[in-house]
């Protein structure tokens, strides 16, 4: 007989919650979500446990600077519906950026990444979105995550890529 191994899993205890800054600024919106549905989930970390929030804590900068790729500023369309019979509106991604609050498309696209449900919506509890460089959480000492350093491709710095 071989030798019999454990599957780990963690326990409420021993996980650890870091805190990580993101700057939004030039970012590619999809390449960007999809770090951060990491980072709160987890899977990042040797230590992941499925049915436990093993996540960081993240902290997103500049959401109101994030870069779309092709044309899907004008062509990307959010639904939604009032309730009311005939009540379908929408917005494309291009005027939700210029608006009221430019920070709903990113924890839009972070969210849409992140599976429903209770333990789902306690990791998206851990996603703060802000617009401009400032942010209260100074006191947590984030670390910063830097996208450009892991891909090149993350980062634009002008419309066409």
């Amino acid at each position: 007989m071989g030798l019999k191994m454990k599957t780990y899993s963690a326990k409420a205890s021993e996980i650890e919650k870091r805190w990580i800054l993101v700057d939004a600024e030039d970012v590619v919106l999809g390449r960007l979500a999809s770090m951060v549905a990491i980072r709160l989930r987890g899977k990042h970390k040797p230590t992941y446990t499925p049915h436990m929030d093993c996540g960081d804590n993240v902290i997103i900068i500049n959401a109101e600077r994030v870069k779309l790729t092709g044309r899907k500023a004008q062509n990307k369309i959010y639904y939604w519906h009032t309730g009311s019979p005939g009540g379908i509106k929408s917005r494309n991604v291009s005027k939700t950026l210029s608006g009221k609050r430019p920070e709903s498309v990113v924890r839009k696209a972070v969210e849409r990444m992140i599976p429903k449900g209770p333990l789902g919506r306690q990791q998206i509890g851990n996603l703060k979105v802000y617009v401009g460089s400032e942010h209260p959480h100074e006191a947590q000492k984030p670390q910063v995550l830097n996208l450009e350093e892991i891909n090149p491709k993350n980062k634009r710095n002008s419309l066409r890529g």
